[in-house]
């Protein structure tokens, strides 16, 4: 007696295609991402253009046109890259520049203040 279970003569046969054939993956939409870009750090509009991006790859998700959702989601998360790395990489750029001339400048603060307590001996005035 076999007390396997369930029994497999019992199953239904599938095709081979349809045990291979998993589900597709949709692709994200990065509206989240594109909504804080838009709001909070908005560089040169990329911000606004991903959402423009996200929206529109969501909007092809749920027709369920995957190959147009794949594409607009690929646009999004690019401006989103763009727009986030101006955002964080030009603050720093701009402490940067500021830290360097205040460091150039107390150095030629330091020589100038040097040059201008610069005392002439009594010897300079006696050329006659």
């Amino acid at each position: 007696m076999d007390t396997s279970y369930p029994p497999e003569d019992n199953l239904p046969a599938l095709s081979r295609k349809q045990e291979l054939s998993p589900t597709p993956l949709l692709p994200r939409d990065h509206l989240v991402w594109s909504v804080f870009n838009t709001i909070y750090m908005n560089f040169c509009c990329l911000g606004f253009v991903a959402l423009a991006f996200s929206v529109k790859a969501r909007d092809r998700k749920v027709a369920g046109d995957v190959e147009a959702a794949q594409r607009f989601s690929s646009k999004a998360k690019c401006y989103n890259v763009l727009a986030t790395a101006g955002s964080l990489l030009l603050p720093l750029l701009l402490v940067a520049l500021v830290v360097t001339g205040v460091v150039h400048l107390s150095k030629l603060a330091q020589e100038s203040a040097g040059f201008f307590t610069y005392q002439f001996g009594s010897s300079d005035d006696e050329d006659n």
